[in-house]
């Protein structure tokens, strides 16, 4: 399937502003080190992701799959790859930010995720991955979700919950208060990076059906610790010094430790997201 670009009438910008994930802000590099991230992410989780989405009603036929949120593409790349047959539209509010999909395999349309430029009951999935955790109110893109959706289509949710999304061994106590502020960061824009433990909730009140929430998890068992730099090194903390969120003795302190980290032969981290689905009546 060759990749297309639809553009909506959707107010971009204001809406981008209603959401607490601005590519070009949110690690170091700018937007050339979040596209990196997005890959290193995508490589990192995926396969335990694709596991809980076949799981949970996901095959290769009754599409198209609309990924809400597809960004850059690396995840996009990755399901053309494992469902070969199966269409699939790539939305995202960023338009610059999805053009880096093209080639996917996908269609891409820039949208926002609350109006969605497709007909009522015409989509078999919607995905939103790390979606809902950047919106000041998901209830308007879920009921959009249900509205695409036929009946007896599936939604699906990934995200982190703050709370348990990260454990390491050895773990330094002394960086508690400066993760504190990325999540602080992120709820002043508008996100929650909590909302795992609120999913379910958020799928019953947006008016799905057999309602089921899944854990998965990625360890540094047999990969090296570098491949964790994307959520746990500092490059995550340098736009927080920028906007003077964090200071410079805090990064300096989180750069130390996630250096210690890295030369501990014996440190492990585990990555702990969850899936959520839900169908449309």
């Amino acid at each position: 399937m060759s990749s297309t670009t639809t553009t909506t009438t959707s107010a971009t910008t204001t809406a981008r502003a209603a959401g607490s994930y601005d590519p070009a802000r949110t690690t170091s590099g700018g937007l050339a080190g979040e596209l990196a991230r997005l890959e290193t992410q995508a490589e990192l989780s995926f396969p335990e992701e694709l596991r809980l989405l076949r799981e949970l009603g996901v095959t290769g036929t009754g599409g198209p799959l609309i990924e809400v949120g597809a960004g850059s593409g690396a995840v996009t790349r990755r399901l053309r790859a494992a469902l070969p047959e199966l269409p699939l539209i790539a939305v995202d509010i960023d338009g610059d930010l999805l053009a880096h999909a093209d080639g996917a395999g996908a269609e891409l349309v820039t949208a926002d995720a609350a109006a969605l430029p497709m007909e009522t009951g015409s989509a078999g999935y919607v995905l939103l991955r790390y979606v809902v955790q950047h919106l000041s109110d998901p209830l308007p893109a879920l009921a959009e979700a249900r509205r695409v959706l036929r009946p007896g289509g599936r939604i699906l949710v990934t995200e982190v919950d703050a709370s348990c999304w990260g454990l390491a061994d050895p773990w330094y106590p002394e960086l508690a208060g400066v993760h504190a502020k990325l999540s602080a960061s992120q709820e002043s824009a508008g996100g929650d990076r909590t909302v795992g433990r609120r999913l379910t909730r958020l799928l019953a009140a947006a008016g799905f059906d057999d309602i089921a929430l899944r854990p998965f998890a990625t360890t540094s068992d047999g990969r090296p610790m570098e491949d964790f730099a994307p959520h746990l090194g500092p490059g995550r903390l340098q736009p927080l010094v920028a906007s003077g969120a964090l200071t410079l003795a805090e990064f300096a302190l989180a750069a130390d430790r996630w250096n210690r980290f890295k030369a501990d032969p014996e440190a492990w981290v585990m990555l702990l997201g969850f899936t959520a689905a839900g169908t449309a009546p």
